[in-house]
């Protein structure tokens, strides 16, 4: 009698799994069924949600870009045919870009659980800009301390900038001058070294003026070489009472 070959052994294993493979899926079709239809749930929920996701982000920027608008409007009498929208009185722009913002930032519900788009963090520190705007400095305080702590670097140091604005603005000149040197030692593209450095002297200007002194006599050495800085502080430094 004749040996099998090694290709007829091969083929006699994969006739043998294959027909074992049959008779597991024939006894265990539901099972089977139950699987590949969780499994493509699934894939539905991952894509429907990134769908979602992607539009949420498109509204979100859509609704910042009309906020900013009313955010950065003229006010007063414009030209007939002027572009764009203009208000009144400051108050009236300020208190319109606030509940545009602020409906953009009050995110209740499912959506609040999920990471929050950027247009959203942005709105929520301009909802701060607009409080203080609109002389509301507790309010506008509570929202840039929530801001300050964002993971965005560019959008907490924009917090902490114009939280030390309010710190200084209602007294507290010490809270102040803390922001002001962290965002000198860790400076970012909107907050670059040189602006928190001008905001500190400013703010030492008021009660310390041989602080302010020494910050302006340092920028002078480390910004030579930007002629138009240099003339910045050079005027500030003009502007300080004599010693």
């Amino acid at each position: 009698m004749a040996r099998p070959t090694r290709h007829e052994l091969k083929e006699d294993k994969l006739q043998t799994a294959y027909e074992e493979y049959k008779q597991f899926a024939k006894d265990h079709y539901r099972e089977i069924l139950a699987l590949i239809g969780f499994a493509l749930g699934i894939v539905a929920v991952v894509v429907g949600l990134r769908f979602w996701l992607d539009q949420r982000e498109a509204n979100a920027n859509a609704q910042l870009g009309e906020a900013l608008d009313t955010f950065h409007a003229y006010v007063g009498a414009s030209a007939p045919g002027t572009p764009g929208q203009t208000f009144s009185t400051t108050q009236e722009k300020y208190s319109r870009a606030l509940t545009q913002f602020s409906v953009m930032a009050n995110v209740k519900g499912f959506p609040s659980l999920l990471p929050e788009p950027k247009a959203v963090r942005i709105a929520r520190y301009h909802v701060g800009l607009c409080q203080a705007a609109l002389g509301d400095d507790g309010g506008a305080i509570k929202t840039l301390i929530q801001v300050a702590k964002d993971r965005d670097a560019d959008i907490a140091s924009m917090a902490k900038y114009s939280l030390a604005e309010e710190y200084a603005k209602t007294g507290q000149s010490a809270e102040a001058v803390k922001l002001l040197q962290n965002l000198s030692d860790h400076p970012t593209s909107t907050v670059p070294k040189a602006t928190s450095e001008l905001a500190l002297a400013e703010v030492y200007r008021v009660g310390q003026p041989a602080q302010a002194r020494l910050v302006y006599t340092r920028m002078a050495a480390e910004f030579a070489g930007d002629s138009m800085l240099a003339d910045t502080v050079k005027q500030q430094l003009a502007s300080l009472p004599p010693k």
